[in-house]
């Protein structure tokens, strides 16, 4: 086994368990939006941080350099509400939970204060996948050194000659994602990440709230764009729809073996660089790095920057012993938790699930590149045929999703109910 495949399944592995208790995972970001359609205000966002401490009783956990909070945490259920990426986007990454309804309840508790703190200057938390006055807010990066490391990377993109790479490396101060991380076992951990690869189109035609007015894209998921042709895409293996289903672990470390190192520590100092593969990384003499000053510098590569080692696939296997579903947009508000109890079902139904996709009439239909048939599906305009297709495909998913869901006992079936009235169900 190479010594960077080794690096990796230590580092992914270690957590997973045999029989792990299913824990729901999830996080949510949201566009802090001037209701008037000017620029978001960053100075009431910062403030609303400092006002959160005190009405929430949260404690601070990360300040930026001017010494602004920017991260939370509430102590008992561990649960975050932090800047991502700018000061225009509000993250809520909530602590493990036994059901959906225990992080919802905790959720509402927060917004209600949030948005009447926000009301008072004309703001408010929306549900898009993507900022509404992206082109005119101030999309600096907080001023928080991953933060900044992130845009400057992405940044490299413009020097990148021989890449078709869109011309928004800014992307990250607005794009808006709704992810949802649930316990995988050693068992199933493959089972999980080939099942949902196969259903991405059900999840673009289910899901899709990106549309973006700044350039001429026949999609409604812009994000997909903003990951795949930016600095993060230039390795296909390192974002998106996983290109092949697995065969075993080993195939699976191979592939992850392909995916991107592009950042490394030294001494407290965060450094970027190009691209390299993670298989190519130990091998490299030297690497040209950056620090978030611009100053330039030669790095030795060594193990320990494996540690920071992240790839960006929808089906990502985490070094929590989970695996993170990332390929959907933010809701509207009044589906915030519709994405969550979709996965939910149809993991706890795993087998049904996976023997329905075996035989599935919309892949004798359309193929099973899985990959183009996101792309497909999350097109602006379907035909009559691409219509009837997704619309029955989606049915059947959310019907192995709702008996999952029945199993469980846990009353959280009422999460698919605008899904299924978006059916027509």
């Amino acid at each position: 086994m190479s010594p960077s495949i080794q690096l990796l399944k230590n580092r992914y592995l270690k957590h997973i368990k045999e029989n792990p208790d299913l824990f729901v995972g999830i996080e949510l970001e949201f566009p802090i939006v001037h209701i008037g359609g000017n620029p978001t205000n960053i100075e009431v966002s910062k403030e609303l941080m400092r006002f959160l401490v005190e009405a929430l009783d949260l404690e601070v956990e990360r300040l930026d350099e001017e010494g602004n909070p920017i991260q939370l945490v509430e102590p008992i259920s561990q649960d975050r509400i932090l800047f991502e990426v700018s000061y225009t986007t509000l993250e809520f990454a909530f602590g493990r939970a036994q059901n959906i309804q225990e992080v919802e309840g905790r959720f509402q508790a927060y917004m209600k204060v949030i948005q009447r703190k926000l009301g008072e200057k004309h703001h408010a938390i929306q549900g898009w996948g993507i900022h509404p006055n992206w082109d005119i807010n101030d999309n600096r990066p907080v001023a928080y050194p991953r933060y900044q490391m992130l845009m400057d990377y992405l940044s490299m993109g413009s020097h990148q000659e021989s890449a078709h790479l869109h011309d928004f490396p800014q992307y990250g101060a607005f794009i808006c994602g709704s992810q949802v991380q649930l316990d995988v076992s050693t068992a199933n951990y493959l089972r999980v990440i080939n099942a949902f690869t196969q259903i991405e189109s059900a999840k673009a035609f289910l899901f899709a709230n990106s549309e973006f007015s700044g350039a001429d894209w026949d999609t409604q998921i812009s994000r997909d764009i903003f990951w795949e042709e930016s600095m993060h895409g230039i390795y296909p293996e390192n974002v998106g729809v996983n290109t092949r289903l697995f065969k075993d672990e080993d195939d699976f470390f191979d592939y992850l073996d392909h995916s991107a190192i592009f950042t490394a520590e030294r001494d407290g100092e965060t450094y970027y660089f190009s691209p390299i593969q993670a298989r190519d990384y130990l091998a490299t003499n030297e690497i040209h790095a950056y620090t978030i000053n611009g100053k330039e510098t030669l790095l030795a590569p060594q193990e320990k920057d494996f540690q920071t080692h992240r790839s960006y696939q929808f089906q990502d296997l985490t070094t929590r012993g989970t695996v993170e579903f990332r390929s959907v947009c933010t809701q509207p508000l009044d589906r915030t938790f519709a994405s969550a109890a979709f996965h939910l079902g149809l993991l706890v139904n795993l087998d049904k699930f996976e023997t329905y996709l075996e035989t599935a009439p919309f892949f004798e239909r359309f193929g099973r590149d899985y990959k183009s048939l996101r792309r497909q599906f999350s097109k602006k305009q379907l035909t009559d045929e691409e219509t009837v297709g997704i619309v029955q495909f989606s049915k059947d998913l959310l019907a192995i999703a709702e008996q999952g869901l029945e199993m469980r006992g846990q009353s959280e079936m009422a999460y698919l109910v605008p899904l299924k009235e978006e059916l027509g169900l």
